[in-house]
């Protein structure tokens, strides 16, 4: 890696010995924390990037197609090769911080241990990580948080002393990731001065919390959405519409779904040969009762994947805003629910979908709700400004969730409350359905473990989080992906 003449001198002569030192200052804890959170899969290839002398990389072989070794030391790469001489999926290589000798997208995943900070800049070098991750790729940190031992930073050659977690999220942003999240690894770094001549008020002894920071290269589906929910709006009963009074739908044994998923706004499964599905199938749970109190526009575009409402406690009065409202099917019963008192707000991205609720409110005659273009990662309202947010089978169909949380936690008063039924998966899916336009648009292909999606509302500040599972769900390529009604509140 691009090092300070320091850092390269340091680590050349530690090489040797680095492996016992390692271990005090850190251990497996720290390991387990970032491979948990990468979500692998026996395919991938990976690359562990300043890997020093293999510690990720050791925890990595056993469990992917293949291991990418890259570090500026070449002392410290002949230790690694020793270290992992019984693996035969790992291979080697003299690394830069700002130009690792890999091509651009060839790996799925991107690991860093106690590496960034040793780096001049570590933008620059999220950013060249990022360079080397597939669309949909994962990037996973582990490193110091900030600390005040100035003796460390000297002793080990940093160029660091630790980071806040707020700035690494903020340069994951900068690098366009998405989905960040940073959090305790549970285990603290712990480090004594080995100079007598370095000291500082801090004393001789560091012990420094380890945080692992993960986050995702975008796949880019927003256009696939948008075009897939305006064509289920301008024809409401092709492929997959639940027909009025259904309480579910699904388009896997469609002919024109298998065709073109992405040309159906419903969820639909792809056919694509590379990534083989099981059927997913879409049921949303709602009542006669709340099938006959909706405009008959409204019911037959439902395209849901649970009852939001069920759950919402909706109380007379209340402002609600409901994230992606489709054709106005929430929305419809969220007015009732609150009544003349209260006020819904729609929002939606896509204008044929906005002009179908509006049509449907204004011939049905419903005042207490309005419909807004917008984005779920950018809410048109104030922040402070809504008591309940509901959303049903949309915020998958977003890249970045954890902007989506971000913004929802916003909107919210202190006290609100969030309501959201959405589809989540038991593990990872394969990179190449995660690129499926067709399975994306049809609201599989976008999930998120659901250990994933609980943390990223968590990050967002929300508080008592709990997932219950739903009415929706089937496999795709071997792994459950299921729904569940999410239910959260703003301290």
């Amino acid at each position: 890696m691009t090092m300070t003449q320091s850092s390269a001198q340091y680590f050349d002569q530690v090489a040797g010995q680095w492996d016992a030192l390692r271990s005090g200052y850190f251990g497996e804890a720290v390991r387990q924390a970032a491979i948990a959170r990468a979500y692998l899969r026996p395919e991938m290839t990976v690359a562990d990037v300043g890997a020093g002398t293999g510690f990720i990389a050791a925890g990595l072989a056993p469990l992917v197609h293949k291991v990418y070794v890259l570090d500026g030391s070449p002392a410290m790469l002949d230790v690694a090769r020793q270290n992992l001489a019984s693996f035969s999926n790992v291979e080697f290589k003299i690394g830069d911080s700002q130009a690792l000798s890999l091509p651009d997208g060839s790996v799925d995943a991107a690991f860093s241990n106690m590496y960034l900070h040793h780096c001049p800049d570590p933008l620059a070098a999220i950013r060249e990580m990022v360079r080397i991750l597939k669309p949909g790729g994962r990037l996973v940190i582990t490193d110091m948080d900030s600390h005040p031992y100035e003796w460390l930073k000297e002793e080990m050659a940093d160029e660091w002393m630790g980071f806040e977690r707020d700035q690494v999220r903020a340069w994951f942003q900068a690098a366009d990731l998405v989905n960040g999240i940073v959090d305790c690894t549970g285990q603290s770094c712990c480090a004594e001065s080995s100079s007598p001549e370095l000291s500082d008020a801090q004393g001789r002894s560091a012990r420094i919390s380890v945080f692992v920071a993960t986050a995702t290269s975008r796949v880019k589906m927003q256009g696939a959405v948008k075009e897939a929910y305006s064509a289920a709006a301008l024809g409401a009963s092709s492929c997959c519409s639940s027909a009025p009074g259904s309480a579910s739908s699904s388009c896997c044994s469609s002919d024109q779904a298998s065709a073109s998923a992405s040309a159906s706004a419903v969820p639909c499964c792809s056919s694509k040969p590379e990534a083989p599905t099981q059927e997913v199938v879409f049921s949303t749970a709602y009542s006669p009762e709340e099938h006959a109190a909706v405009p008959a526009e409204a019911d037959e575009i439902s395209l849901g994947c649970g009852n939001p409402i069920a759950m919402a406690a909706l109380r007379p009065g209340e402002t609600v805003l409901d994230i992606g409202s489709g054709g106005g099917m929430d929305s419809f019963l969220a007015a009732g629910r609150v009544g003349p008192t209260g006020r819904v707000i729609g929002v939606d991205m896509t204008p044929a979908m906005l002009q179908r609720a509006r049509a449907a409110a204004a011939r049905a005659g419903i005042t207490n709700v309005e419909f807004h273009f917008g984005k779920a990662e950018a809410l048109p309202v104030p922040d402070g400004s809504v008591d309940v947010i509901l959303s049903n089978c949309v915020i998958n169909l977003c890249e970045d969730k954890g902007l989506v949380f971000r913004e929802a936690f916003r909107a919210l008063r202190p006290g609100g409350r969030l309501e959201v039924s959405d589809m989540v998966t038991q593990g990872a899916l394969p990179l190449e359905a995660r690129q499926d336009a067709g399975q994306w648009a049809g609201c599989i292909s976008g999930a998120l473990p659901e250990f994933e999606y609980l943390d990223l509302i968590a990050q967002a500040g929300f508080k008592d989080a709990a997932a219950r599972r739903s009415v929706s769900g089937g496999e795709l390529a071997g792994v459950p992906v299921y729904s569940v009604i999410v239910s959260a509140r703003k301290p």
